[in-house]
């Protein structure tokens, strides 16, 4: 039978955990923040390319289908073009295969396909 360690030990234990491995301690909110700084460029890229596509489409497609379109989300090449309903959704995919050749042209990003989606207004 294998003989107990002594739990009182004044070493430092043999496994490392998490918080050990970490480079040094965050104090405050502000140097987590700063440590997390490419995640929040990210997410405002995101936003401001889709700001930039619902303007974009705002200003080109009918005025039937502008309210049509509830989120537009540029990822990886695709651009997806979300419609409040399967109908619109319809109307949407034929009127922006239209706008394709101008969506793909010029300085709008490296968009490769052009996606249309149903996600229902919250």
């Amino acid at each position: 039978m294998p003989k107990k360690g002594v739990r009182n030990k004044r070493t430092k234990s043999r496994m490392s955990t998490v918080a050990t491995s970490r480079r040094g301690r965050l104090h405050s909110v502000k140097d987590l923040i700063r440590t997390s700084v490419p995640a929040l460029t990210r997410i405002t890229d995101q936003g401001g390319r889709e700001s930039f596509w619902r303007q974009w489409l705002r200003a080109r497609l009918p005025e039937e289908l502008r309210d049509a379109v509830s989120a537009v989300i540029e990822r990886e090449g695709t651009l997806v073009v979300c419609a409040h309903s399967a109908a619109w959704s319809a109307r949407l995919r034929f009127a922006l295969q239209e706008l394709e050749g101008d969506m793909r042209s010029g300085a709008y990003g490296e968009i490769t396909t052009i996606s249309v989606r149903v996600l229902p207004p919250r």
